[in-house]
């Protein structure tokens, strides 16, 4: 539960003092403002008007509380929860008159407590003395913690969000398959064998009587012979060897989902209200912000 606690200081050494003393104590600059009085406020054009000048990543006193009407009124206002407080009406008061205000941005109970002791120790206005030495009278109005819980007024709630996990499915392509058909020629070759005829003439000498057969054959005429030779033949026959099919199979998984969700939740703490003033300065407000309620050191 994050809190908000506020010095006023009369000087800006002072404030700046005291934000190095919080830096020293481990305190991020980030979490420190130092808003000091603009030079116009002193010609009295706006006796509210504060300027941050810490340099940090948080938001100054006027800054926060917007530059339009009471910077610093609308400032305690927020802190305190309303105009109509005392609370609001007596640190507006005691604030306008001062140099510089600190604001410390604190992320728990103890770490606001031990701002307020380190800004008491600097110098931190003590907002009720202050506030009787000069002149501030009370216009009647009851510290927030009183009207809260006296009165019927609508009381502030705090929403509890919880996260619930939803798992879907998406289809998504995770790869696949292409058949692509291409013709390729490769070298083949086959052995055959293959048979020629040739003619040949011989002659052989003779010597004996002729015969009657031999008289028969002595006239003109003609005697023919002819040669034949096998020559290859190329054919070619095409086959189907194989199929190639694409298909699908599908399978299933189960897969478990781990994550992790989240919920508000809001832890009420008791305030017990306090009179009267506790401490030496009672210059700091500590904001809680789950419940908008304030108390005061």
């Amino acid at each position: 539960m994050s809190q908000t606690v506020v010095g006023i200081f009369d000087t800006a050494a002072e404030a700046q003092n005291a934000a190095q003393q919080l830096q020293a104590a481990g305190f991020s600059l980030d979490h420190v403002d130092v808003s000091n009085r603009s030079a116009q406020s002193t010609s009295g054009s706006d006796s509210s008007n504060y300027t941050n000048t810490s340099g940090t990543a948080t938001e100054g006193v006027a800054d926060a509380a917007g530059r339009t009407g009471d910077g610093i009124g609308n400032f305690f206002s927020n802190l305190f929860g309303g105009d109509e407080y005392d609370d609001t009406q007596r640190y507006s008061h005691v604030a306008r008159s001062a140099g510089s205000i600190v604001t410390v941005h604190a992320h728990s109970a103890e770490n606001a407590h031990q701002a307020a002791e380190i800004l008491d120790a600097a110098g931190a206005i003590d907002v009720n003395e202050r506030a009787t030495q000069s002149g501030y009278q009370s216009s009647g109005g009851q510290a927030y913690a009183e009207t809260n819980s006296n009165t019927g007024t609508e009381g502030m709630s705090a929403k509890v969000i919880e996260e619930n996990l939803q798992v879907g499915k998406r289809v998504e392509q995770t790869g696949g398959a292409r058949l692509r058909s291409r013709i390729v020629e490769r070298p083949v070759e086959a052995s055959v064998r293959l048979r020629e005829e040739h003619v040949t003439v011989q002659r052989n000498p003779v010597n004996r009587p002729a015969t009657e057969a031999d008289f028969n054959t002595f006239k003109e005429g003609d005697i023919e012979v002819t040669e034949s030779a096998e020559r290859a033949v190329v054919g070619k026959e095409a086959r189907v060897v194989e199929e190639v099919t694409l298909g699908k199979e599908v399978t299933e998984r189960e897969e478990t989902i781990h994550d992790t969700v989240r919920k508000t939740e809001v832890d009420v703490e008791r305030i017990e209200g306090t009179t009267g003033t506790t401490g030496t300065t009672g210059t700091t407000g500590t904001a809680y912000d789950a419940d908008d309620t304030t108390t005061r050191r």
